[in-house]
C-alpha cells in the first residue's frame, strides 16, 4: 500500500505560515526555511529541476504532525504565487486533517485568522463521526475529521 508522505501547501508569508501552522493546529518545524536565489544556484539545480525554470527566488519548510506526515509550506517569491479566487482549484483542492473535536478546532482557526466553511457534518447515522471545512489565514482549504478516513468511510456502502 502506497503512503503520504507529505503535502505543499503555498503560503504568502512563510514565517507567518509556520507560526500559524504551529500554533493553531500544533504541527513542528522539522526543517529549514531553506531559501533559493535563481542566480546564486548552478544552472542545473534542483528547485529549478522539480519546480521549473520560472522559479527565481522562493523559501520553504518542513513541519510535521501526529502520525509523521509531513506539511512542507512554500513562499514563492519571484515570481509570486497569486491565490486562485475561491472556488477555482488548479489541482490541489484541501487538507485533510484528523483532530480530536473537529468543532473545538474549528473554532481556534476561526479565531486564529482563518475561517469556517462549512458546517459540522455527520457522515454515519448513529456514530459520532464529524467533518468540517475550514481554510486557513492564506485562503488553504482544511478539512477536519475526527476519525480515520478508514472509520468514516470504509463499508459505508455495505
Amino acid at each position: 500500500m502506497i503512503a503520504i508522505t507529505h503535502v505543499g501547501l503555498s503560503v504568502p508569508d512563510l514565517d507567518e505560515g509556520i507560526r500559524w501552522y504551529e500554533e493553531v493546529l500544533g504541527f513542528e518545524k522539522i526543517a529549514g526555511p531553506y531559501s533559493f536565489n535563481q542566480e546564486e544556484e548552478q544552472e542545473h539545480n534542483m528547485t529549478n529541476d522539480l519546480q521549473g525554470q520560472k522559479i527565481r527566488k522562493m523559501r520553504n519548510a518542513h513541519l510535521t504532525c501526529g502520525n509523521q506526515v509531513g506539511l512542507e509550506l512554500f513562499e514563492f517569491q519571484e515570481p509570486r504565487r497569486e491565490q486562485a479566487p475561491r472556488g477555482k482549484y488548479d489541482g490541489f483542492f484541501h487538507l485533510c486533517l484528523l483532530v480530536e473535536d473537529v468543532e473545538a478546532v474549528a473554532h481556534k482557526i476561526e479565531t486564529s485568522g482563518g475561517k469556517k466553511t462549512s458546517d459540522l457534518w455527520n457522515t454515519r447515522e448513529g456514530k459520532p463521526y464529524y467533518l468540517q471545512y475550514c481554510e486557513d489565514p492564506f485562503g488553504n482549504i482544511l478539512e477536519l475529521y475526527n476519525k480515520s478516513t478508514e472509520l468514516m468511510y470504509g463499508n459505508k456502502d455495505k
